[in-house]
């Protein structure tokens, strides 16, 4: 009974197993059908929605878009031509106060930096020692006019003897040459005593002009002599003053022409940054050679510098006036734009478009500049918001102080057609119409294009890609 029992126990255990394994694979085969059609599900899904198209944003091309500007006249005017260059104030006269003999400085009468007139009591050296000499040199003449005098007598005396061979002609000759020698003296002395009179007189140092003083350059007390290099003082003519400054080689022939016609040439001097007008003088002459390592010319200008507003020394900038234009039409320098068409200008025309109108320039003046050709004065043109515009854009034109440019301007109202074809000789508001303005009409041959400077210039509309 034993055996039996446990023979039935070893068949029966074997038969669960199957039966487990049959159920865990019916369980994963399960899930991995739903898996798969849950993938299937989402790639379908995401087929059909890649194949729907894309809602298209509206597109409004730039040049039907009103954008605001700022916009400007043509008007008739005057153009100044002007040539611009660095110079440096320089003193028409410069002295140097040395003395003309030696002596004690005794006294400075003058303030460093102090304004002295020509003819000024500058400083003084001790004079002592020659009003000595000046007195020696009196005595001696009082001596030999004396001397002179005997000798007269005496010639004279001989003169009357002689004539009756009283005494020999030999003592006659030697008192005429012995009055002739004390006339000598006499003139000697009297060259001594101008001599220490001019002695003296050097002693009183003058101003030679009317400058501004400088730093003393020797101190009371000092013994200075005929020789010394440093001097006493420096004096600096300040009213008036001159600027010297270049000029490029090529201006040459408008200033020479200018000058030889009479005309006086203003100049302005302006600091160091060029913001700052500093004063107003005239062109007074030329350099004699051109520098041939820099190619230029020296002028100098002078000013009066009643304000004392130029230094010796200073660099300035100077604008120097050689002609002026009148009744020329001027615009903005502004308004001019540079691209494929050369240099042009955005035309406000009435009904509130743009036209790419060329232009060619004359010279400028600050912050306008002459048109030789291409507009006319009244013309509007754009001076601000330019780089957002192409050729037939319709804009919204405003003054620099925001306000609306003029009636058009209040009834424009932007556009919401697309124009067909666009190209800068050929742009017509007419031509815009929607139904024109497809994806399937844009081609690559019908690129809308624009001149350099505007944002989508030179590339291919969206619905061209």
């Amino acid at each position: 009974m034993d055996d039996r029992t446990t023979t039935d126990f070893a068949r029966t255990q074997p038969l669960d197993k199957p039966l487990t394994r049959k159920r865990k694979a019916a369980k994963t085969g399960r899930r991995l059908g739903l898996l798969i059609l849950v993938v299937v599900a989402v790639t379908v899904g995401w087929w059909i929605y890649g194949r729907q198209p894309a809602p298209q944003p509206a597109r409004q091309n730039a040049s039907a878009a009103a954008v605001p500007v700022v916009a400007a006249p043509a008007v008739t005017g005057d153009i100044d031509i002007t040539l611009n260059g660095l110079g440096t104030v320089t003193s028409l006269a410069t002295v140097t106060i040395r003395s003309q003999i030696s002596g004690q400085f005794v006294r400075i009468a003058y303030q460093e930096g102090q304004m002295i007139n020509k003819g000024d009591l500058v400083a003084e050296i001790d004079s002592r020692p020659y009003e000595l000499a000046l007195a020696q040199a009196q005595g001696a003449l009082e001596r030999d006019q004396a001397l002179l005098q005997t000798a007269e007598l005496d010639l004279k005396r001989y003169q009357d003897l002689a004539k009756t061979n009283a005494i020999p002609r030999q003592q006659f000759d030697t008192q005429v040459s012995l009055v002739a020698q004390d006339k000598g003296l006499v003139i000697a002395d009297q060259a001594q005593i101008d001599t220490q009179k001019l002695n003296i007189a050097y002693c009183h140092i003058i101003a030679p002009i009317t400058g501004r003083a400088g730093l003393r350059l020797v101190d009371p007390g000092n013994y200075v002599t005929a020789n010394d290099a440093t001097g006493i003082v420096v004096l600096t003519q300040l009213q008036p003053i001159s600027v010297i400054f270049t000029v490029a080689e090529d201006n040459l022939p408008q200033i020479v022409k200018r000058l030889r016609a009479g005309a006086t040439l203003p100049v302005t001097a302006f600091d160091r940054s060029g913001a700052t007008k500093l004063a107003t003088g005239v062109l007074k002459t030329l350099d004699n050679q051109i520098d041939t390592t820099t190619g230029t010319l020296k002028l100098r200008a002078e000013f009066a510098n009643e304000d004392s507003s130029l230094f010796p020394n200073q660099f300035v900038n100077v604008q120097l006036l050689i002609d002026t234009l009148h009744n020329t039409t001027v615009v903005p320098t502004s308004a001019i734009q540079r691209g494929a068409p050369g240099t042009f200008v955005y035309l406000v025309n009435a009904d509130n478009t743009v036209t790419v109108k060329p232009v060619t320039l004359g010279p400028s003046s600050a912050e306008r500049i002459e048109i030789q050709s291409g507009l006319t004065p009244g013309d509007r043109v754009v001076v601000d918001g330019a780089d957002k515009l192409r050729n037939g854009a319709k804009v919204v034109p405003r003054n620099a102080d925001g306000s609306a440019a003029g009636p058009a301007d209040r009834n424009a109202a932007p556009a919401t057609t697309t124009p067909a074809t666009t190209t800068p000789g050929n742009a017509t508001p007419g031509n815009a119409t929607p139904g024109n303005a497809t994806p399937g009409n844009a081609t690559p041959g019908n690129a809308t294009t624009a001149p350099a400077g505007s944002p989508n210039g030179g590339r291919r509309s969206r619905g061209a890609q």
